[in-house]
């Protein structure tokens, strides 16, 4: 899988998630201070997001400092569904139940091991196949027309 990164500042937590990806067998499409010293919030989460929606990338991640900013943009940009998740029954419930396509995460409150846990839950739970769900999902989608 291609997996879209982004951050507008640079941590040590950023490189882990870079590492953990590799190490996961994903291919990393980098973005914001991954190539650039510059890096803007709005603009990280809206190149991430049109990577992932124009099919660049299976599915996106972003970072700030709280998450917030990064996750705001990213969802500006139409078929993009991204989730500010803190902990992995959030991750699990994003992918479950809103099919979000990018995860935003922040740079300040991830440690390593909450990031290993939110990517496990994010990459082992799949789309909800229950029509109350799907129901949801397509009137998300239907909002983007």
């Amino acid at each position: 899988m291609t997996i879209a990164i982004g951050s507008d500042m640079d941590a040590a937590i950023l490189k882990v998630a870079v590492e953990e990806l590799q190490k996961r067998g994903h291919e990393v499409l980098p973005f914001g201070r991954l190539l650039t010293a510059e890096a803007p919030w709005p603009k990280v989460g809206m190149e991430v997001a049109e990577a992932v929606v124009r099919g660049h990338a299976d599915q996106g991640i972003v970072f700030c400092w709280t998450g917030t900013g990064v996750s705001m943009a990213a969802n500006k940009v139409k078929g993009a569904r991204a989730a500010l998740c803190w902990d992995a029954p959030t991750a699990a419930g994003a992918r479950q139940w809103n099919d979000a396509n990018i995860l935003a995460m922040s740079l300040r409150y991830t440690s390593e091991e909450m990031l290993k846990e939110i990517l496990n839950a994010w990459f082992s739970n799949a789309t909800s196949t229950e029509e109350e769900d799907q129901a949801c999902i397509r009137y998300l989608k239907e909002m983007d027309a």
